[in-house]
């Protein structure tokens, strides 16, 4: 059996290692997150093993605060506990004589993160399938600290009671502070959840997903023209039907032209399919250079930016699929068909994917030039804001 110093002893390195890990585990989800063009940490070894990666997922956080910065606070909290006898005899400290059973916390809480820890190893492998080595070493460390904090067994179910009861006569103690400290700490969590103030690329992540599970574009706008025809900022877009990204990309221009007065979207076709994309190695997108054409023959009958959302919404990969939407629309059928099928309308998607491929080199979609400033894939929708807005976009 292990006396109580050597337990001591043991809980305070294992917390200080874990201290150390989480504050390396906190920078490598800063550079993760927020530094574009940071070389990949030690940890990142290959699609499965990759610190990086899971440190980008949304499931890193937890009410709005990334795991290593609670992991940081258990650690703390932990050494804390093993120090407060020494710190209840400190005149102004007399208030941590509410810690009656300490060890009993510590029991509590590193068998609280070992079973915390041992979900986020589920998520981790069956779910993200990502792994984390330090993320592995908090999950040992946690388990170490739960089974050592105790002698046995019967021990747990004795601390666990323990604390309990301890929890209870502390606040009778101090309600007024309890209730202060309560009333702080889920004002704070609700701040930081609905703030995202920590992780600001997770409203990015959440914003993104809310849109990309919308049915329809309830930002629609029919016609030729998306936005003003005198605009002064102007957004030439390149982008493919078939990107589940350009999906919502497209929504957000078309809310954008509902809200800005002085801004036009002028849209480009790459489509990463052989079909009519000669320059690819292999078809990415069968379907697209269809599509594509299907937008053009819409142009002709006053209908381009209709037929596009309706595009990335029903990606029709033939005519019969592709009927429902001309039918929608209200189209000449006969006329939609000669002019998608016409030498104008390929010869158009030829010129522009020539362009993009010889002029300007792209290999991506959405790609966005704002006023000539090139800007590269998705952004939330007030980031998105934010730049045009930089650029000289006016609210109506």
């Amino acid at each position: 059996m292990i006396s109580d110093k050597k337990r001591t002893l043991t809980i305070q390195i294992l917390s200080l290692i874990g201290f150390l890990v989480t504050i390396k585990l906190a920078m490598i989800y800063y550079v993760a997150n927020y530094e574009k063009y940071a070389l990949a940490s030690f940890c990142s070894i290959n699609d499965y093993i990759d610190c990086d990666g899971a440190a980008r997922t949304i499931v890193a956080q937890v009410f709005g605060i990334p795991l290593a910065y609670w992991g940081m606070f258990f650690y703390l909290t932990v050494f804390f506990l093993t120090i407060v006898d020494k710190l209840k005899n400190i005149k102004f400290l007399k208030f941590l004589e509410v810690f009656k059973n300490p060890n009993a916390y510590v029991t509590f809480l590193g068998t609280l993160a070992f079973l915390i820890s041992m979900t986020l190893a589920g998520i981790s492998f069956y779910v993200i399938k990502k792994v984390c080595i330090l993320c592995v070493i908090t999950y040992f460390i946690d388990f170490i600290i739960a089974l050592i904090s105790a002698n046995n067994i019967k021990d747990y179910f004795v601390n666990f009671k323990t604390t309990f009861l301890d929890f209870i006569d502390g606040i009778k103690q101090y309600p007024k502070t309890f209730i202060i400290l309560l009333i702080t700490a889920i004002s704070f969590l609700t701040f930081s959840e609905m703030t995202n103030v920590f992780t600001p690329h997770v409203k990015k992540m959440k914003d993104i997903k809310r849109i990309s599970k919308m049915e329809e574009n309830p930002y629609s706008i029919n016609g030729n023209v998306l936005g003003s025809e005198n605009a002064d900022v102007v957004i030439e877009l390149y982008s493919d039907f078939v990107c589940p990204l350009c999906y919502i990309h497209n929504i957000m221009l078309h809310r954008a032209a509902k809200e800005y007065s002085n801004i036009i979207i002028i849209h480009h076709n790459l489509p990463f399919d052989t079909e009519c994309n000669h320059e690819l190695n292999f078809n990415m997108h069968p379907g697209a250079c269809f599509m594509a054409r299907a937008a053009l023959a819409a142009e002709k009958q006053g209908n381009y930016w209709g037929m596009s959302s309706l595009l990335y919404k029903e990606k029709p990969v033939n005519n019969n699929e592709l009927d429902k939407l001309v039918e929608q629309l209200g189209f000449d059928k006969d006329k939609f068909y000669r002019d998608m099928n016409s030498e104008e309308i390929k010869s158009k998607l030829n010129d522009e994917i020539n362009r993009t491929n010889n002029e300007l080199g792209l290999d991506s979609t959405p790609t966005m030039y704002v006023n000539g400033e090139k800007r590269i894939g998705i952004s939330s929708y007030d980031e998105l804001k934010e730049f045009l807005e930089l650029h000289g976009a006016k609210r109506k």
